[in-house]
């Protein structure tokens, strides 16, 4: 009876086991097996498995050796300076500029959910963490209840924190400042809050409907783009920190706006060393994007900028999702007059 080509003795070992088999060999100093039949590409794959196998790769920078293994070991969720930079870098003011909670809703000026609330209050007392004793911080937001909300429980938190590890530490009550509101968009009633804003857009806009007159008014139809972009789910503040909007405060604004506010604390209220302000993403995004020379994205919900005022104030550190970038601080006495 003849022999079916396709069956396989069971004590015969199957071909690709076979030449793994003869590959182990290889390795422990048996006879190299024929490569006949084994594609270019593949003999070269094991070529390079086998050369890079037992050499770690590793890189040589200013006379120290550094490898894959420590990098890992070493990663860190912030960048840090070297320990001797620090201790000769002066830090006149360090500024926490931190959005808000989460809130009920962004058609209204509504305020946080519980949700909202316990992530502020565990923003502060995270920062308190960083207190020293005698340290005196002023806390300030913007005027809207989302931020107002989110200052009252980071003064919660951060009390809580520094009464859990004995820090004596001062800090003030909130302060709504008009310097750390969000951006805006100009109407018939002039220039409003982006939120108030669209409150009048839908009222606006339902009158016209109802109506069935003509043409829109521009700065309606730029805010209808603006709402529009958010609801087919791309993102409204990319669009609008990129493409000019005539009826919509530029980015630029938005952060001269938060300068000449913490000029204004940092020569009103001298002795804080620390500020904490509770504020909104739009000008958030701009204010980083502003110092790193890229928009690194919308920020989390309490997620914090940190500014380190040097002595001097003419420059900063800011710090944002892992980058940490050097700028020179505007001077409070030469923000341009673009209308003059």
């Amino acid at each position: 009876m003849a022999r079916d080509p396709r069956s396989v003795d069971r004590y015969e070992t199957p071909d690709y086991l076979s030449k793994y088999r003869s590959r182990r060999q290889v390795g422990a100093g048996g006879d190299a097996p024929a490569e006949d039949g084994v594609p270019l590409y593949l003999r070269r794959f094991r070529e390079r498995t086998t050369e890079s196998s037992g050499s770690e790769t590793s890189v040589s920078y200013e006379g120290e050796r550094f490898t894959p293994a420590l990098a890992e070991a070493s990663r860190g969720k912030e960048i840090a300076a070297p320990v001797e930079r620090k201790a000769t870098e002066k830090i006149t003011c360090e500024i926490s500029i931190i959005r808000h909670g989460i809130t009920q809703g962004y058609s209204t000026d509504a305020g946080l959910t519980p949700m909202g609330a316990w992530q502020a209050h565990r923003r502060g007392h995270e920062l308190a963490r960083r207190f020293s004793d005698g340290d005196r911080v002023l806390l300030v937001c913007a005027d809207t209840n989302r931020a107002r909300q989110t200052a009252d429980q980071l003064f919660r938190g951060a009390k809580d924190g520094l009464s859990m590890w004995g820090i004596d530490a001062e800090i003030t009550d909130k302060e709504p400042i008009p310097e750390l509101r969000n951006f805006g968009v100009w109407t018939p009633d002039g220039l409003r809050d982006v939120t108030s804003a669209f409150r009048q857009y839908q009222a606006t806009n339902e009158t016209l409907e109802r109506l069935a007159v003509g043409d829109r008014p521009r700065w309606l139809v730029e805010i209808d783009r603006f709402y529009r972009t958010q609801l087919g789910g791309a993102d409204p503040i990319q669009e609008w920190l990129t493409i000019p909007m005539m009826y919509f405060e530029p980015p630029a604004m938005c952060v001269r706006r938060f300068w000449r506010g913490f000029h204004r604390l940092m020569s009103e209220q001298p002795g804080h060393q620390r500020i904490l302000a509770a504020t909104h993403s739009g000008p958030m995004r701009a204010f980083a994007t502003w110092a790193h020379g890229y928009d690194p994205g919308e920020p989390l919900n309490t997620e914090e900028i940190r500014v380190k005022m040097r002595e001097g104030g003419r420059t900063a550190f800011v710090s944002y999702r892992n980058r940490v970038t050097e700028v020179n601080v505007p001077p409070p006495d030469e923000f341009p007059n673009w209308e003059a």
